[in-house]
């Protein structure tokens, strides 16, 4: 098994919706970003996409995890680094 999981989208069973309450704008949010990270989807989109878009996506996600994560949360959380 890999360092990776997905697993909020295999088990939640709520509904998927945005601007109602935070709890399910959370919710939906993991929803969303897993079913986007998908590989299947992933290796059809991303041929498509501008070197301008891709650019935008990585700085939005890791200046949002610039500003949310301490540095030990970032090797342990995102780069998956033993700390």
């Amino acid at each position: 098994m890999g360092k990776h999981s997905h697993e909020f989208v295999e088990k939640y069973n709520g509904e998927v919706a945005f601007g109602l309450t935070r709890e399910l704008d959370e919710a939906s949010f993991k929803v969303f970003l897993q079913k986007f990270a998908d590989d299947r989807l992933l290796e059809v989109i991303c041929p498509r996409l501008t070197q301008e878009e891709i650019d935008k996506t990585v700085h939005l996600l890791t200046g949002l995890m610039r500003t949310h994560l301490k540095d030990e949360e970032y090797h342990e959380l995102f780069l998956r680094e033993a700390v």
